[in-house]
């Protein structure tokens, strides 16, 4: 083996970050992992992600939160993880007309229902153990929307938890629709969503879906970014989990997410300019 071919064999987060968001910033797709070789651990996945995120020309706005397949989950230490939400990828929904959202071609495109909290005031930042009931002291609104989850890489949910942490955790965008304003006198399983792709139900389910609840997802959060020194501040938004499931799209579909008595989300995948 060649000096060259053995450092093409090296896991290198300097490398592969700046590859992810060229891809990103010109909405073009990757044709596999930057450099080859994948993250073998959460850590590894998210010096990636910490990388892309000083690189992004962007306002760090909110975080979402994934389920680790159960399969991965003892291998890697995490039921959960973490990604990124920058300032103008987020969307507040329209009404009487589809938010639009880009679809890279090539890539990997998906609509996700999800439940949404906006903190209500700054966490500390050495704190990075929570419970879900220390967690809810710090929700200032829980709303409804709808996930992008969108990368260059079109394998990014196939390779696995590690690469989905590196990219941004898959996000791609934030559409948020209307606020639960009685939230917490309101039992998780009555906060019903049903999913359509293309006038077709694809899923359906209730906040109950989501394991723990949204505020153990937020607990979850809460002490992962304070650990990366990213503690979570006022007014920033966390996506809890994929409540019907990842729904896959391409450009000139159309979603329709409907959240019962709080509210419905309309949108679109476009192609990417």
């Amino acid at each position: 083996m060649t000096v060259s071919e053995a450092d093409s064999e090296v896991f290198t987060p300097a490398a592969i970050a700046p590859q992810f968001v060229k891809a990103r910033k010109e909405g073009v797709s990757v044709p596999g992992y930057p450099g080859g070789v994948i993250p073998s651990s959460m850590a590894e996945g998210y010096s990636v992600q910490d990388i892309a995120i000083d690189l992004w020309p962007d306002e760090l706005v909110g975080w979402k939160v994934g389920l680790v397949p159960p399969q991965h989950r003892e291998r890697l230490g995490a039921e959960r993880l973490a990604g990124c939400i920058f300032k103008t990828k987020v969307q507040d929904a329209k009404v009487g007309a589809p938010n639009e959202f880009r679809a890279i071609a090539g890539g990997f495109c998906a609509v996700e229902a999800e439940f949404i909290i906006r903190l209500g005031k700054d966490a500390p930042a050495d704190k990075t153990q929570w419970t879900a009931e220390e967690a809810a002291e710090y929700v200032g609104e829980l709303l409804v929307g709808v996930e992008i989850a969108g990368s260059p890489l079109a394998t990014i949910n196939a390779l696995g938890p590690t690469v989905v942490a590196s990219d941004f955790g898959n996000n791609d965008g934030q559409i948020i629709g209307q606020a639960i304003s009685n939230w917490r006198d309101i039992a998780w399983e009555d906060m019903p969503v049903e999913t359509f792709i293309n006038g077709k139900s694809v899923g359906k389910a209730t906040a109950a879906t989501i394991p723990g609840s949204p505020l153990a997802a937020l607990a979850f959060l809460l002490g992962t970014v304070a650990a990366r020194g990213k503690p979570l501040k006022k007014g920033q938004i966390v996506t809890t989990g994929a409540t019907t499931g990842i729904h896959d799209v391409a450009a000139g579909d159309v979603a329709h997410v409907d959240f019962g008595p709080f509210g419905t989300v309309d949108c679109v995948a476009v192609p990417a300019k």
